[in-house]
C-alpha cells in the first residue's frame, strides 16, 4: 500500500489491529501502532480497544500501561473500555478488581455493558458469592432496560442454593422458571430443595417437584424427602403425612428415614403424639388414605417417649384408620418391648405378627432376643438365635454383644461359644467388649440391651 504511494489511515491501522486482537498477536499490535504513530495518523479509542483485546488474559500490566497511554492521548474510557477490561479480569477469576473498575462508571457517567454485568454477576456466582451476585443482578436490570440472560440467572440461582440462601433462590427460582421460563435441571432442583427443606419453603418445593416433572425426570424418595422436612419446618403435620400416601401413590416406598423430620416434631412429648394422632384421624374423616409409615411415626414418638401403653393403642386403633400394619410397625413395638422389659408383650406381639401373615425379619429376631435377654430366664435368646441361622439370617453384631455381655454378666460360660460364633461371622472383637469380658463383667458395666440402639429402625 505504502509502495503504491496509499498512506494508511486511522482507518486502515484499526482493521490491522483488530486482525492481531482477533489472533491475540500483541507484539505485533505493538509494532502496528508504533507505525502509526510514525505515519502521523492519531489514534483513536478504538485503536487502543483493539490493542487491549490483543493483550493476554494473564498480562494485566501491559493492559494497564495502555490505558494509561490512552489516557496520554487525552481519550477517556467508555463503557466499552471497562467492558474489555472487567470482562478479562473476571475470566480470571479477580473479583475485587472488576468491583473496583465498576466502581468507576456510574463515577464517569457510564452505565456497565450486558456484556460487562454479566460478566462481574457469573464470576460472583461460580466464586460462591450468592449474595453479591443477585444484589449486582438486582442493582443492574433496576437502573437499566436491559435484561440478564437467563443462563447468568440460573448461575445465580445455583450459586443461592447451595449457600442455601432463601431469599437468593426464591427471587432466582421466580426469575429462571416463572419470568424467563426456563427449565433447570436436575442438579439444581434437588439443589433448590434442599434450601427449601432447610428454610422452611413448602411452596417452593411443592413448584420444584413440578419442574422436575416437566423435565421428565422420574421422582424418587430423595425427591420427596425435603418437600416434607419443608413441611415440617413450619409444622405442617397433616400435609407431610399426605406425602407419604402421595409418595406410594406415584410408586415410591417411604421410609421411617423418609418420615424422620415428621418424628423430630411430634416426639417432643405426649401432646404432639397425641396430635399426630388427631391427624391422621382428620385424614381419615377426608377421605385421605393414611399411609402405614404414618401410623409408624407416631408408634415411633410414643416408644421414643418410652410411652408403651401409648404405641400399643395406636397399633390397636390401625384398623379404624384402614391401616394395615408392617413388619417395621412391630419392629417398633418390640423395641418398646425392650425399654419396657415386657416380654409377654413382646410375644403376644410376635403372635400376632404370623397371624397377619407379616414375615419377622433380621430386626424383628435381633428385638425378640434382647428382649429375651431383659429376663432372668433367657434361653429363648438363644431359641430365636438358632431360628433365625436356620432361616438364612446372618445375626448381626449387636446380637451377639447384648448376648455375651448377659452371658458374662451372670457368670454363663456360654458366653465363649457366642464369642467363637461372633469372630465364625467375621465381626472383630471390639475393645470395649474384649474389656467387659476380661473383667467378668466388672468394666463398662451397662446394660447391654436398648441403651445404644436408636429408635429408627
Amino acid at each position: 500500500m505504502k509502495e503504491e504511494g496509499v498512506k494508511p489511515d486511522i482507518t486502515t491501522y484499526n482493521h490491522i489491529l483488530e486482525a492481531c486482537a482477533l489472533a491475540m498477536l500483541d507484539q505485533e499490535a505493538r509494532a502496528v501502532f508504533a507505525d502509526m504513530l510514525a505515519m502521523g495518523v492519531q489514534p483513536n479509542r478504538q485503536t487502543f480497544h483493539n490493542i487491549m483485546k490483543s493483550i493476554a488474559v494473564v498480562d494485566q500490566e501491559e493492559l494497564h500501561d495502555t490505558l494509561r497511554t490512552m489516557e496520554e492521548w487525552s481519550i477517556q474510557p467508555n463503557e466499552f473500555t471497562y467492558e474489555i477490561i472487567i470482562t478479562r479480569l473476571a475470566e480470571i477469576g479477580r473479583l475485587e478488581q472488576c468491583l473496583q473498575y465498576l466502581a468507576k462508571l456510574p463515577r464517569a457517567g457510564l452505565s456497565p455493558t450486558l456484556k460487562t454485568a454479566s460478566a462481574i454477576i457469573t464470576t460472583a456466582a461460580n466464586m460462591g458469592h450468592a449474595r453479591l451476585a443477585l444484589e449486582l443482578a438486582q442493582a443492574f436490570e433496576d437502573s437499566s432496560v436491559r435484561r440478564l440472560d437467563g443462563d447468568v440467572w440460573v448461575d445465580i440461582l445455583v450459586s443461592c442454593a447451595e449457600a442455601l440462601y432463601a431469599n437468593g433462590v426464591t427471587v432466582a427460582w421466580r426469575k429462571v422458571v416463572h419470568d424467563l421460563r426456563f427449565l433447570p435441571d436436575e442438579g439444581c432442583c434437588l439443589q433448590v430443595l434442599h434450601t427449601a427443606a432447610r428454610h422452611g419453603l413448602s411452596t417452593l418445593a411443592l413448584d420444584v417437584l413440578e419442574v422436575l416433572k416437566s423435565i421428565k425426570i422420574v421422582w424418587c424418595e430423595h425427591h420427596i424427602a425435603p418437600v416434607i422436612e419443608s413441611m415440617c419446618r413450619h409444622a405442617e403435620i397433616k400435609e407431610a403425612m399426605i406425602m407419604l400416601d402421595y409418595m406410594r401413590k406415584n410408586d415410591i416406598v417411604p421410609t421411617l428415614e423418609t418420615a424422620q423430620p415428621i418424628f423430630e416434631i411430634i416426639s417432643k412429648d405426649a401432646d404432639a403424639v397425641d396430635n399426630a394422632w388427631g391427624q391422621l384421624e382428620i385424614l381419615r374423616e377426608e377421605g385421605h388414605n393414611v399411609d402405614v409409615v404414618a401410623l409408624n411415626v407416631v408408634i415411633q414418638a410414643s416408644v421414643a417417649l418410652q410411652d408403651l401403653q401409648r404405641a400399643v393403642g395406636t397399633y390397636k386403633a390401625s384398623a379404624n384408620l384402614g391401616v394395615k400394619p408392617n413388619v417395621d410397625t412391630y419392629n417398633l413395638l418390640l423395641r418398646g418391648c425392650i425399654d419396657a422389659r415386657h416380654r409377654e408383650l413382646g410375644d403376644r406381639l410376635l403372635s400376632d405378627m404370623k397371624d397377619a401373615g407379616i414375615k419377622p425379619d433380621v430386626t424383628t429376631y435381633e428385638r425378640m432376643i434382647r428382649l429375651c435377654l431383659t429376663q432372668s430366664t433367657y434361653e429363648d435368646a438363644f431359641f430365636y438365635l438358632e431360628e433365625m441361622k436356620t432361616l438364612g439370617m446372618v445375626p448381626p453384631l449387636t446380637v451377639y454383644e447384648a448376648l455375651i455381655r448377659k452371658l458374662v454378666s451372670v457368670g454363663d460360660v456360654r458366653h465363649k461359644l457366642a464369642l467363637e460364633e461372633l469372630k465364625e461371622c467375621g465381626y472383630d472383637v471390639s475393645p470395649r467388649l474384649k474389656s467387659f469380658i476380661e473383667s467378668g463383667g466388672a468394666h463398662d458395666n451397662r446394660a447391654a440391651l436398648g441403651k445404644v440402639e436408636p429408635v429408627l429402625l
